[in-house]
């Protein structure tokens, strides 16, 4: 039975799989929500657990992503509270803990077992898309991880019973991609082709310059910002609506954690309409808030 390579990268937001085969690379999935909840009874992960971001908030646990690998009390952590409707507690040694409903009983979670559910969804999809064991795997991580991160990464692979045989740089899989299906390249005394990739995240931005040459490639320069992506899109938009309601409805959203939730999701889909439309564009969202339908609308820019 042949084994085929799989590699995962698990965003902020969306996860995705590909696998090498055939003398290319095949994408499996490119949408499995990073997403994973809690109920009564079974844990849920990807699209199920999203689902649920409503109506099981405080155990639907998201943005975990960038929780791995840190300690409570480091800034990045501490900006992303305000933004958790879940709950993160300081465990021993400053280590986070997440703290949630399972089964009837308050159960605190570290990060790496959250992330270790996540790559067990993933697993699970492979594996029948496969119709084979999935057991060796690369997994993406951003450039600007920490030392203290990669090793959670690799805890998190190990308590999925995954063996992950590279951490493998966001920023290097984009240059290995683009030179794996582009071969017109000058000659090595040639001057380079350079080209600047530029990888904007649900929560980081990433840039790197490269020098490419036929058979080789010479890396320029890498530079992250690890808080700027597309989520502070859908937080502009996010607090533009707000006004919008507040001065159309006197509702107050950031007041319910619901509400923000889901006209935070619609935020994030009017963002990716006005990215193909040049026109205003609907909102419309029924029993929003004190059973009050909103109808809105979102200006061209």
């Amino acid at each position: 039975m042949s084994i085929s390579v799989v590699g995962f990268d698990i965003g902020n937001e969306t996860s995705y799989i590909a696998v090498a085969k055939g003398g290319g690379i095949e994408t499996i999935d490119r949408c499995t929500p990073t997403y994973v909840s809690f109920g009564d009874r079974s844990r849920f992960m990807g699209a199920s657990a999203k689902q649920q971001a409503i109506t099981n908030i405080k155990n639907t646990i998201f943005n975990f992503p960038r929780l791995i690998g840190k300690k409570f009390f480091d800034p990045a952590v501490q900006r992303e509270i305000p933004f958790l409707p879940y709950n993160l507690v300081s465990l021993e040694n400053d280590t986070i803990g997440i703290k949630c409903q399972y089964r009837s009983e308050m159960t605190i979670f570290s990060p790496e077992q959250i992330m270790a559910a996540q790559m067990t969804k993933l697993k699970e999809i492979t594996e029948l898309h496969l119709q084979s064991p999935c057991v060796d795997v690369v997994l993406n991580v951003p450039a600007y991880y920490t030392d203290s991160e990669r090793r959670a990464m690799l805890d998190a692979s190990s308590i999925a019973s995954l063996k992950c045989v590279r951490l493998l740089n966001d920023t290097t899989a984009c240059v290995i991609a683009y030179g794996l299906y582009n071969k017109d390249f000058p000659p090595v005394e040639a001057p380079p082709k350079i080209v600047a990739f530029v990888m904007l995240g649900q929560s980081n931005l990433q840039v790197t310059i490269c020098a490419f040459n036929n058979g080789e490639v010479k890396l320029l320069s890498v530079s992250c910002d690890p808080n700027l992506g597309g989520r502070d899109l859908d937080m502009a938009i996010f607090r533009h609506m707000c006004r919008e309601i507040k001065a159309n409805y006197k509702l107050d959203v950031t007041s319910n954690k619901k509400a923000s939730i889901r006209l935070l999701q619609e935020c994030e889909k009017l963002k990716k309409l006005m990215s193909a439309n040049s026109t205003q564009i609907p909102l419309n969202i029924e029993c929003f808030m004190e059973d009050k339908d909103i109808s809105l609308r979102m200006p061209s820019i």
